[in-house]
């Protein structure tokens, strides 16, 4: 592992880095364009130091999806106004380099002000480019006392996302306002990066982790957990019908009022991507809350979603996926949203054009002008009908030719934008069940239930055998399906673009000597036992 602490150290570390990569690809004789795309990505965990079990969870996810993983250490004092607490902040460079090196980081970016462009003298007088989100982003919850520090963030935030120019940058959720901001500055600014947002992580009495606990004594630790007590007590009011605004804040403002310690700074109802107050949940909503504790400052937040659950079911190609997902939505009157359908409809498309699988550009204008519906049908072996610019393709796109390319295209990062997108919008109404690749990890990383299916080589072979002969399509040999299907399982789980993976919280059933509709009842009797 490096420690890096200059801009010329870090971008002649990077250059080094992607050129060994691309070579190591050379040498070992793979030549697949995705693969050599997921040796070269790199992932970026933007910190102030003072590392804990929070931060080391957004470095194992990195872990699991970048070739090159980066952790900046950078106490930014754009973000801090004059009376707070700047000059104590915890810093434990020696401790957190450790760390990182225990979790697998390749290099520590650790640059001082003055190398990051913004030296005392400058700040004073101004003397330096700011990024300044939406005033209405800024200005409410943590802006209202902490004038200027989202400028800070934003600022610097910006500076680390061009010096590095990661593929993902992972934030945690506890920061909520600071995630809403990040999310919309790269939108804005369209920024080729993506925000990966990761669960909030906590101490055992609930208390969300912080670097700030630090400041925090034993005692106070305990009486600090009240936070995430009030938080939970709005959650299951929330479970029972409860919408207001008000009546959920005041259900917290309750259960905080019981430690006297406690000092509460706000407690607010907002949308999670707009960060504009809410007077009920209709749709998503956040409840934040800030607070003192002698003269440590504690931030938290829950998600509120007021949709019927989603499915996730992800897993390798052949595992059984599409067949057993349709059962759980039939038997569970949920919809199946078929999103595999939609890229083997785009690759259909590609085909049909004439375009070449490696034509990016092409493929990217194709995606984002073409129209692709999803209709219920009464035929059980297609309960969905799959349409692209109003032509039927249900069957079409499932020919061994769509099947031999539809992971290329799925790998391309303008296809896969552009439908996550329009999965994304179906979600947020819920009660879905969805199948993928990276349904639980990426699409919907709030999906209530996610399953990991998957089964041995040789039994997917032998099941998309059978399917081929239902099709009528012409007969292949379980040699080369199974050499197809080993060959998609590398291309899927080495690709830059969400490879193919588990999701930290999802079941893994192994469906080896199992019909689909005993994996099906395994899956609805997980999901009862969960809402229950």
């Amino acid at each position: 592992m490096r420690l890096l602490t200059t801009i010329a150290a870090l971008r002649c570390y990077l250059t080094k880095r992607c050129s060994q990569n691309q070579l190591a690809v050379l040498e070992g004789l793979v030549l697949d364009e995705m693969t050599s795309w997921y040796q070269t990505a790199v992932g970026l965990i933007p910190t102030m130091g003072g590392l804990h079990q929070g931060h080391l969870s957004l470095i194992e996810r990195a872990r699991q999806e970048n070739s090159t993983v980066i952790v900046s250490i950078f106490v930014n004092p754009l973000q801090f106004a004059p009376n707070e607490d700047y000059e104590r902040y915890p810093r434990t460079l020696e401790l957190d380099r450790q760390l990182c090196e225990q979790a697998g980081v390749d290099a520590i970016f650790a640059p001082t002000p003055e190398e990051m462009g913004i030296a005392e003298k400058s700040i004073k007088e101004s003397r330096f480019t700011q990024v300044i989100p939406p005033s209405a982003m800024i200005s409410g919850l943590c802006g209202r006392s902490r004038l200027g520090h989202f400028q800070g963030v934003a600022t610097i935030v910006t500076k680390l996302l061009n010096l590095v120019q990661p593929d993902r940058a992972y934030f945690g959720q506890k920061d909520g306002q600071q995630l809403a901001i990040i999310k919309r500055l790269v939108a804005d600014l369209n920024l080729p990066v993506d925000i990966v947002a990761c669960p909030t992580r906590r101490e055992p009495s609930g208390l969300a982790l912080s670097s700030r606990n630090q400041y925090l004594t034993a005692k106070e630790k305990e009486q600090a957990a009240v936070l995430y007590r009030g938080l939970q007590q709005a959650e299951a009011a929330f479970k029972v019908g409860v919408r207001n605004s008000s009546k959920l804040i005041a259900v917290v403002q309750q259960e905080v009022a019981m430690v006297n310690s406690v000092s509460v700074e706000y407690i607010e109802l907002i949308d999670p991507t707009t960060l504009m107050f809410l007077e009920k949940v209709e749709g998503e909503g956040m409840l934040a809350i800030a607070a003192r504790l002698g003269s440590t400052r504690l931030i938290d937040n829950i998600i509120l979603r007021d949709r019927q659950p989603i499915i996730a079911i992800d897993g390798p190609a052949g595992a059984g996926k599409s067949t057993v997902a349709r059962q759980v939505a039939t038997e569970l009157g949920l919809i199946y949203l078929d999103t595999g359908a939609m890229y083997r409809a785009v690759t259909w498309l590609a085909l049909q054009q004439g375009i070449a699988i490696d034509d990016e550009c092409a493929i990217a204008e194709l995606v984002n002008q073409c129209k692709i519906e999803l209709t219920p049908s009464q035929d059980l072996q297609s309960p969905v009908r799959v349409w692209i610019n109003d032509t039927d393709v249900t069957q079409a796109i499932r020919t061994k030719e769509v099947t031999s390319q539809v992971s290329a295209i799925a790998a391309q990062s303008a296809v896969r934008q552009a439908l996550v997108k329009q999965q994304q919008i179906w979600g947020k109404r819920g009660g879905l069940v969805a199948e993928g690749r990276d349904i639980g990890s990426h699409v919907f990383p709030d999906a209530e239930i996610k399953i990991f299916l998957t089964a041995s080589v040789s039994e997917r072979a032998h099941r998309r055998q059978q399917d081929f002969q239902k099709l009528g399509q012409p007969q292949v040999s379980l040699e080369e399906l199974e050499r197809d299907i080993a060959e998609r399982d590398r291309k899927d789980s080495t690709r830059k673009v969400s490879p193919l993976q588990k999701a930290a919280d999802a079941i893994e059933i192994q469906s080896d000597g199992l019909s689909a509709s005993e994996v099906a009842m395994q899956i609805i009797d997980y999901y009862q036992q969960r809402l229950s």
